[in-house]
This record gives structure tokens, sequence and C-alpha cells, in this order.
């Protein structure tokens, strides 16, 4: 299971994600994400089906590749799961997915990512990308062996299927901590590639805002311990601070499992992209001439 890793720039590759409202709303933003990127599209339950439809079509007539959240627990039903992971595919060309849990106050009958992906319809779809959630500094209210038992679980059905798999991890913002962590899940014999989660750079008002949420505050608390090379209140936070010490690990171990950058774009898309550009990470060439929902449909 091997990955591109560094780039003609030395730079590792990244994808972002962007909710439905956003593709569908805001098209313009999309001039600033080269052709070929992973978009991931969310799901926190707001958008109606239509809209997160409309918006990997959207993703995929501006030559992107759509990556739609497929939560567990927002189906109320088997069938409501099919219908979704069918119109996206046959209605969007969707051909990758994060599939997720969602919400743990969320019941239904799919519990769990892992009941997702045995129902078997991602291949049956023609899925040929899974991507599976990776937590470097655990999960709120999951216990560390429950994590590794799921992943490892995972590990196993994909050897069933025909897809590829990879971990996208939570963000973080200690590169030492993810690098135990990869060195973990190498020592478990699992052997997917790992797209590290990222924050995009934002105001550190932002940033607290979404660790407090995503429960990476020990993460957080490590950043602000660094000063004010690293961070400050006004200035920001800078994402390379973060990336940098990854690609190092590229360079100096060839074999790691790490394989690519996903970027939260809590400071904004062009705020992102503009990041992303001046680095390496992306190219400048952009996707194409944004489309309006209409003209694609």
């Amino acid at each position: 299971m091997t990955e591109q890793r560094l780039l003609d720039t030395g730079r590792l590759p990244a994808s972002t994600e962007m909710s439905p409202k956003q593709v569908v709303e805001k098209t313009e933003l999309l001039q600033h994400i080269p052709a070929g990127t992973q978009v991931y599209v969310t799901d926190l339950g707001n958008c109606s089906e239509d809209m997160i439809v409309d918006a990997a079509r959207l993703l995929r007539d501006n030559r992107l590749t759509a990556v739609p959240h497929m939560a567990a627990r927002r189906y109320p039903s088997m069938a409501a799961f099919e219908r979704r992971i069918t119109r996206l595919t046959q209605e969007a060309g969707v051909t990758e997915v994060l599939v997720i849990a969602g919400e743990a106050d969320k019941s239904g009958p799919l519990t769990s990512s892992v009941a997702l992906l045995e129902t078997g319809l991602f291949d049956k779809l023609g899925i040929k990308k899974i991507a599976v959630a990776g937590h470097p500094e655990g999960a709120p209210d999951i216990k560390p062996d429950v994590i590794k038992s799921f992943l490892m679980h995972k590990h196993e059905l994909a050897a069933q299927s025909d897809a590829e798999f990879r971990i996208v991890t939570q963000f973080g913002f200690d590169p030492h901590r993810v690098s135990l962590w990869l060195d973990e899940l190498r020592e478990w014999g699992n052997q997917f590639p790992v797209h590290v989660g990222v924050a995009g750079p934002a105001k550190m008002t932002t940033l607290l805002k979404y660790a407090a949420f995503a429960g990476v505050e020990n993460s957080l608390n490590f950043l602000k311990k660094r000063g004010g090379a690293v961070v400050s209140m006004l200035a920001g936070y800078d994402p390379d601070t973060m990336v940098d010490p990854l690609e190092n690990r590229v360079v100096s171990q060839p074999g790691t499992q790490l394989a690519q950058i996903h970027v939260y774009p809590f400071g904004g898309i062009e705020k992102t992209a503009n990041w992303l550009h001046g680095r390496g990470s992306w190219s400048f060439q952009p996707s194409t001439s944004t489309l309006t929902a209409n003209e694609s449909a």
C-alpha cells in the first residue's frame, strides 16, 4: 500500500475540505484549488442530501476529487444509507469516501464506520478509495484499546475489499506525538497510508474553539507553550511548525506510512490555498473555470 510522498518541491501534497453549502453557494472558491485535489465534503447534519450530491457533482465538474463524509449514525435506516451512496456514485461520479461513525448521540441501525464497511455497498457501487479516521491523540469518550481494535478490524476488511484504504487523522499541533503514533501504527501491523490532519492558518481564537470541540486540547497546549516564535494571539498560527517536522520524517524514513497532509481550513479556503500554494504543496494551476450548480446539472 504505497502512495506518493514528497512532491518535486520537497513538500507533502495536500487535500482539504469544504461544507456542501460552501461548494454550492461559493463556487468561486474552487478556483483556488488545483485540479485533481481531494476535497472532502463534510456532513454536519445541516445540509440536505440534494445539496451534498450537488456539491460532489460540482467538485467533479471542476476537475476536483470529491470525498464525501459517510457518517454511519446520520442514516435512520439501511435504505437511507444505500440511497445516499447510490446517488453520490451515480449522479456525482464519486469514487472516494471518508467513512466515520458520526455523533455519539445519534442512534440508528448503523452505529459505527465498521458497520458501513461491512455492508459491502462501497465495493458494489464502485468506490475505489476509502478513508478511515485516525486519532494520534486519542478521541473523546473512546478508550485507546477500542480505537486500536476498530482500526485493526478495518485493516482486515481492507484485505477483503477492492478499494484502497487510507487513514486521515484528526488535526493536531504536536508533530512529535504524530511521529510516535505512526510508530505505534507500524508496531500494530497496520499498513494503511496516512494523511495527517493539519490546521490551516487561522487566528488563535478560532483554533481554540475547534480544538476544544475536537478534544485536542493537549496538542494545543503544547503549541501555546512553545511561545511567540510559533504563535501569537495577533499573528495567528503558522502550520509549517507542524508540517516541516513531518516532511523531515519522510526524508529520514522513506518507508514511513506518512503520505500526505489533510488541511482543515479553519481560516478559510482562500487563506489555506495561499499558504499551500506558497509552500509548494499545491500547484498554482487553477482547477478550471467555475461552474454553477445549475450549469452542472
